[in-house]
């Protein structure tokens, strides 16, 4: 199979989309102001392709776009199905038919297939509800959560949904990966309680007010507290997995999280360890595990891109991926990984 990205710094489509033919899949990724637009005249100039797309930026190897758009595409060599699945804040299994329709139409296997997913948001309802249908034959999934509470599949614009396709490799195989470049920090521990899992507010701490152990421990100010979590996110033990959970603000004594938390969760405190030794190693693993790649399309956290500008390394950390070949992908508000909803992660699908 062949990748393809375009881009537009003036929000135009047409420059973003030329020298594109004949692609079997199209995600876009556009900008507040243009997004209906885009989708309308996506939907026009390839009719009847699989599309999918969210608000949000996007990067190649070259460097990212921000707030105009740019256009991912699978061409040559591999099946493709993209829908919807509707009302994700309350009942998406509703719907879960097209998704099992769509994944006996691509045909594909463990081997060979994943789902790619934008979401408006509900991401933890949303992956467990995707996961009832993948893990059947397990399949993988990546994908992540778009701005604007919109998303789009085959030239219509869906509020409270997710948008996903299934993409088949007819040349080889295909694997997820999920990159963290936190560690644990100390021996902290936590038990959570005093949550609201609608407003994913965290109350308290084993017992104590959160914003306060968070204070008391890192010795920050509450207005610290929003950036602090760039080097200093909470991690939710999950199996043998850690689910990154980034502070979103201070609400009242407690905080507001971008993830979920709920009563009785076990929570460490986890600091930022040498993500540029990190992002070697994984590209190391890619490259041992897929000595022949195709393509690379990843979800970067929109924290993980600002820390990395904030400390001069988004450019490197994007010509350092581009060793794995045509790389390309969108900054996302949460990404997601199989049936994990993490955050200042990375997470990628690797084709054969």
């Amino acid at each position: 199979m062949r990748q393809f990205f375009g881009m537009s710094q003036q929000g135009n489509l047409k420059e973003a989309v030329r020298g594109l033919v004949n692609p079997q899949l199209i995600m876009l990724m556009s900008n507040s102001s243009q997004f209906e637009k885009h989708v309308k005249e996506l939907e026009e100039m390839y009719p009847e392709i699989p599309s999918i797309g969210c608000i949000g930026m996007s990067y190649d190897t070259k460097g990212v776009v921000e707030q105009v758009v740019g256009v991912v595409a699978f061409m040559e060599g591999v099946n493709a199905a993209a829908n919807v699945l509707e009302q994700v804040s309350v009942m998406p299994v509703k719907y879960i038919r097209r998704m099992e329709e769509d994944l006996r139409k691509v045909g594909g296997s463990e081997r060979d297939t994943i789902c790619i997913d934008f979401c408006s948001g509900n991401d933890a309802c949303v992956l467990t509800t995707i996961h009832t249908a993948l893990r059947r034959q397990n399949i993988s999934l990546v994908g992540g959560t778009g701005d604007g509470g919109k998303v789009s599949a085959n030239g219509r614009i869906y509020n409270d949904a997710v948008a996903y396709a299934f993409v088949r490799n007819q040349g080889g195989r295909i694997k997820a990966y999920k990159e963290n470049i936190y560690r644990k920090m100390g021996d902290y521990r936590f038990i959570a309680s005093d949550t609201d899992k609608g407003r994913y507010i965290m109350g308290s701490l084993n017992g104590k007010p959160a914003k306060q152990v968070y204070q008391d421990i890192l010795h920050v100010t509450e207005q610290e507290i929003q950036t602090q979590t760039f080097k200093n996110p909470f991690g939710k033990i999950n199996g043998d997995e850690t689910c990154i959970i980034s502070i979103k603000e201070v609400n009242g004594n407690a905080l507001a999280c971008f993830r979920q938390v709920n009563d009785s969760d076990v929570l460490n405190l986890l600091e930022l360890g040498d993500y540029r030794q990190t992002v070697k190693d994984t590209i190391q693993l890619i490259c041992q595990e897929f000595p022949r790649r195709s393509a690379v399309f990843s979800v970067n956290c929109l924290f993980r891109y600002k820390l990395f500008s904030e400390n001069g390394y988004m450019q490197e950390y994007l010509r350092e991926m581009g060793a794995l070949g045509s790389h390309a992908g969108l900054v996302g508000y949460g990404e997601h990984y199989n049936n994990q909803f993490v955050n200042q992660s990375m997470t990628c699908v690797v084709f054969e």
